[in-house]
């Protein structure tokens, strides 16, 4: 933040600082090159929230709130991303193993299911059955602005892979590299230590040899998902200890995510996410559709869809599982005349007895795959997960 200050002339430079700022005014020349050359490429870049919590002197937080980014940030990440595919094209060249950071396109069944998606909102995927990550870049330039933006972009990046390491170079769909691998960061992500001994290697004219380079990349890709799913595990615990002070508070919040036992809620203002389970959704049967990513009534057509806005009460939270239970707050539907009422079944076969134990599973099938951040085409290269 000091440095984009300087940058963007917000704020004088001090004196002792003074002989950094033309390295930095060409360092930002570059990145604007840079960021050229990705639209030129076509890269994708989904736009997510990324959040940070205050904590009191108790340890307890105070406030969550959204992450900003400008160009100082954005100019360190340019600069990775070009020093992580120089390494990769340095190994390829030299035809030294290593393990490459890979992303795959669509599959050809989540495809027809984006397509399927699309279609309902007059929108197309340019590219046929193999679409480049440019036809993904110009849909998200196309929807920009719109009030269902985030929807469409939330279902455009689950029809994509997750990043894995491997050492078969297949290229990076997401970022439109052909060669790429992670190189930046050695003192804290073990791919990046292997492909430094790699280069090392080359450069003594030797060769690194660590074993099955197939399955050190298995193992990588595994405990890259082990360490994700920690860091979520304590962020929810956290947030779990935050919210149980606000009990019977009302917020407004948006559907994160949809599954057969009820809908996710993400809260606009404190940005916290919890659970509205299927039985709370009113006195309709609701019939979960996966492919529009909604629940939708069977007597009243009422319908809950991903990306929509709700009013939502905080009525539960459970410390030890980590979850936070909501209620939505709208006007009590008006009951059938009796004459014409249909009996009322368990809504999607659910019960208050066993949501507990179904959140966890199909709450991460239903988020995959995660990012967030200023999440990009599976992740970004600050964070290792591109």
């Amino acid at each position: 933040n000091q440095v984009w200050d300087w940058l963007s002339g917000s704020a004088p430079v001090p004196a002792d600082k003074a002989a950094l700022l033309p390295d930095l005014q060409n360092l930002n020349k570059l990145f604007k090159l840079l960021l050229k050359a990705r639209g030129e490429r076509g890269a994708i870049e989904f736009e997510t929230l990324e959040t940070k919590m205050f904590f009191n002197k108790a340890g307890k937080i105070e406030r969550i709130v959204p992450t900003s980014r400008n160009d100082a940030h954005r100019i360190i990440e340019e600069c990775m991303l070009a020093a992580n595919v120089c390494a990769s094209e340095f190994l390829q060249k030299k035809k030294h193993p290593t393990l490459y950071r890979v992303h795959e396109g669509p599959t050809q069944i989540k495809l027809e299911k984006l397509q399927a998606f699309l279609a309902e909102f007059g929108l197309h995927l340019a590219g046929g059955d193999e679409p480049h990550a440019k036809d993904y870049a110009d849909l998200l330039s196309k929807v920009k602005g719109r009030p269902d933006e985030q929807l469409l972009q939330t279902v455009m990046l689950r029809s994509l892979h997750q990043a894995v390491y491997s050492p078969e170079n297949v290229g990076h769909f997401g970022l439109a590299y052909e060669s790429y691998t992670h190189f930046t960061s050695p003192i804290r992500r073990y791919p990046d230590l292997l492909v430094h001994r790699s280069i090392k290697a080359c450069l003594a004219a030797a060769q690194y040899k660590p074993g099955s380079w197939e399955a050190i990349g298995v193992h990588c890709s595994s405990n890259e998902r082990r360490a994700d799913e920690a860091s979520r595990d304590v962020t929810a615990w956290l947030k779990c200890f935050f919210m149980q002070d606000h009990i019977g508070y009302e917020y407004d919040g948006v559907i994160s995510g949809v599954t057969s036992f009820g809908i996710f809620v993400a809260l606009n203002e404190v940005y916290v996410e919890g659970l509205v389970h299927v039985s709370d959704l009113g006195s309709d049967y609701f019939h979960f559709d996966a492919a529009r990513h909604q629940m939708l009534g069977e007597r009243t057509a009422k319908r809950y869809r991903l990306g929509d806005p709700v009013r939502i009460k905080v009525v539960r939270v459970d410390l030890d599982a980590s979850k936070i239970d909501f209620v939505l707050v709208e006007p009590a539907e008006k009951e059938p005349e009796p004459a014409k009422a249909t009996p009322r079944k368990t809504a999607a076969g659910a019960t208050k007895a066993n949501k507990s134990a179904a959140k966890p599973a199909a709450k991460a099938a239903a988020k995959a795959p995660a990012q967030p951040a200023k999440a990009k085409a599976g992740g970004h290269a600050k964070g290792g997960r591109r």
